[in-house]
C-alpha cells in the first residue's frame, strides 16, 4: 500500500516545472483522492465536500482541477486539509503554493493590464514573498531618478521635456492592479467565512425559484411528532446501519444515533440535524440504490410534488416519474435520482400533514408502532 510520504513524492514529481497554481490543485486534488483510503473512511463526494466548506460544487471543482487552474484561498486550503485529514507535513506547502500562486496571479493580471511586460521582480520577491520595491511617483529632483542620464533608451520626455522614465507608466499601472486584486482577495475571504458561517447554521448551496438559498431544516429531540422530515432522518439513520425506530419521533434512541454519526464523522457532536449532518447524512439515491435510503425519499416524495408516491422501499417506476415532475417544478434538473441538491429541496418543501399517518390511525396507543 502506498503510504502518504510516497504520494505526496508522486505528487511533487508530477508538478515539477509547473506554475503555482497548478501544483497546489494538483496536492490539493490528491488529497480529495486519497481520502478514506486509511481508518476504513469514505471518500466525501464533492458535492457533500463543497457543502462543508462553505462553496458550491462548481468552484471546488475548478480548484482540484490542475489542467484549468483556479486558486483556492487560503481559508479553503486550510478547511480542505481539515475535513480531507490530509497529512499534517503537507498544510504548509500547501500553503506556500497558494501564495506563490496568488503572486503570480496578482503579476499576470499587471502584466496584462497595460499589454506591456511587467516591471521585474527582485529576487528577494521570489524567496520569502516580500514585494519588491515599487517606483516612486513625482520624484524630486536630484534623486536617483532625474539624474539618471537621458540615454533614449531607458528614458523619454514628457511634453514639458522632463525626463520620464519607461517604466513608471507600467509600474503605477501594475502597483495599482495588485491593490485592487489584494483588495478583492480581502473582500472574498470575509464573504467566504460568512457563507461558511450560515451553512454551518443552515444555509445550503441550493436556491430556490425565486433565487433565495434553502436553508436545511432543524431536528432536534422531542416529545412532538415531527412527520415525514423525522422519518425520513430515521430511514437515513437506517441507511447507515442504526437501528432506530422510523416513527417521525426523535427520541432518545434517534438522538444516541445522530450523536454516533456526527461523531464518526468529525461534526459537531449536539445531536441536532442542521445544515452540516444533512449533507453527510443523505445519499445519492436512484435505480439500485438500499431499501432505507429509498423509504426516506418516498416519504419525503409522498409528502410534497404530487403525493401519493408509495412507500415502498422500491425504487420502481412511478417513484421515478414523480421524482421527475419535484425536480421539474422546483428547477431542479430532471435527473430522476435523488442528489444533495434534491434532497435539500424535499426536505423544505414538506407540507403540514392533513391527516395523522397510516400507523398511528391504526394503533389504538398514542406511541406508534415500531416501523421497518
Amino acid at each position: 500500500m502506498t503510504t502518504g510520504r510516497h504520494m505526496a513524492q508522486e505528487r511533487g514529481g508530477q508538478g515539477r516545472g509547473q506554475s503555482a497554481g497548478a501544483q497546489l490543485a494538483l496536492l490539493l486534488r490528491g488529497w480529495w483522492e486519497e481520502a478514506g483510503t486509511s481508518r476504513g473512511g469514505a471518500r466525501p463526494t464533492q458535492q457533500a465536500l463543497a457543502a462543508r466548506l462553505g462553496i458550491d460544487q462548481t468552484t471546488l471543482s475548478r480548484y482540484l482541477n490542475p489542467k484549468h487552474v483556479s486558486t483556492a484561498p487560503l481559508r479553503v486550503v486550510d478547511l480542505l486539509h481539515v475535513q480531507l485529514r490530509a497529512p499534517a507535513t503537507e498544510l504548509e506547502q500547501a500553503r506556500a503554493l497558494c501564495r506563490g500562486a496568488l503572486r503570480e496571479n496578482g503579476r499576470q493580471r499587471a502584466a496584462e493590464g497595460d499589454g506591456e511586460p511587467a516591471a521585474p521582480v527582485s529576487t528577494a520577491d521570489e524567496s520569502d514573498g516580500t514585494p519588491a520595491p515599487r517606483a516612486t511617483p513625482g520624484a524630486a529632483p536630484g534623486t536617483e531618478e532625474s539624474a539618471t542620464p537621458d540615454t533614449g533608451a531607458a528614458h523619454d520626455r514628457s511634453a514639458s521635456g522632463r525626463p520620464r522614465s519607461r517604466w513608471l507608466r507600467p509600474a503605477l499601472v501594475g502597483a495599482a492592479m495588485v491593490v485592487a486584486f489584494s483588495a478583492g482577495m480581502v473582500a472574498h475571504e470575509r464573504l467566504s467565512i460568512q457563507d461558511h458561517r450560515d451553512t454551518a447554521d443552515g444555509a445550503a448551496g441550493a436556491a430556490s425559484t425565486s433565487g433565495t438559498p434553502y436553508e436545511w431544516p432543524l431536528l432536534r429531540m422531542g416529545e412532538e411528532d415531527q412527520f415525514t422530515r423525522a422519518r425520513a432522518l430515521q430511514y437515513l439513520l437506517k441507511a447507515h446501519g442504526y437501528k432506530v425506530r422510523a416513527d417521525g419521533f426523535f427520541r432518545q434512541d434517534t438522538w444516541d444515533a445522530v450523536m454516533d454519526f456526527q461523531q464518526r464523522k468529525d461534526l459537531p457532536a449536539d445531536g441536532k440535524v442542521g445544515g452540516q449532518t444533512w449533507p453527510e447524512l443523505v445519499k445519492e439515491v436512484g435505480p439500485g440504490s438500499g431499501t432505507f435510503e429509498v423509504r426516506a425519499l418516498q416519504e419525503l416524495l409522498d409528502n410534497a410534488g404530487q403525493g401519493g408516491t408509495a412507500v415502498s422501499g422500491r425504487f420502481t417506476a412511478e417513484t421515478i416519474k414523480d421524482l421527475r415532475f419535484f425536480q421539474r417544478t422546483y428547477g431542479l434538473p430532471a435527473t430522476g435520482r435523488a442528489s444533495v441538491e434534491t434532497w435539500l429541496a424535499l426536505l423544505v418543501k414538506q407540507l403540514p400533514p392533513v391527516k395523522a399517518p397510516g400507523y398511528q390511525r391504526a394503533a389504538p396507543s398514542p406511541l406508534p408502532s415500531a416501523s421497518v
